[in-house]
């Protein structure tokens, strides 16, 4: 999978993924990995999977971006998680999304209200953004993977 970086704001970095390029087919161990007791190797059967297919759906209309900052930890998105956006799908009520409003970028989970929406952060240090008509906003993509580095 080839990334092509397109641009950064002040808390994101914007990337458009080239699917076409060449398939990233990698080993995948179809028994899984216990996180409990340990159990025996049956086969170590091993296919392989092509993570293009697996994360991009709508190749024209996905893109990447990294995050910076950590207003949505508790929903396990963390500084330096490279975020999976699709702009084809429809923003639903609880949906996270990539927003820009009134000039700039945010990652927020999208709260929808008769009279207006809400952004609502995933840490309690942040404060809900009330968006109303007065707004300048537009909902940029819905993530769909958060890939995270340990």
């Amino acid at each position: 999978m080839y990334l092509k970086h397109l641009y950064r704001t002040g808390f994101l970095d914007f990337y458009r993924v080239a699917t076409d390029a060449t398939p990233l087919e990698r080993p995948y161990y179809e028994g899984g990995v216990r996180a409990g007791f340990p159990s025996p190797a049956d086969d170590f059967s091993e296919a392989a999977i092509d993570l293009n297919r697996e994360l991009v759906k709508n190749p024209a209309s996905t893109f990447f971006c990294r995050v910076s900052g950590d207003s949505m930890r508790d929903v396990g998105i963390g500084d330096g998680d490279l975020l999976v956006v699709d702009k084809s799908l429809q923003p639903r009520d609880g949906s996270i999304a990539v927003c820009f409003i009134d000039g700039a970028f945010t990652l927020k989970r999208i709260k929808v209200e008769r009279d207006c929406c809400w952004l609502i952060p995933a840490h309690p240090d942040y404060e809900p953004i009330r968006v109303t008509p007065d707004n300048e906003f537009v909902v940029w993509g819905i993530v769909t993977y958060s890939i995270k580095a340990f």
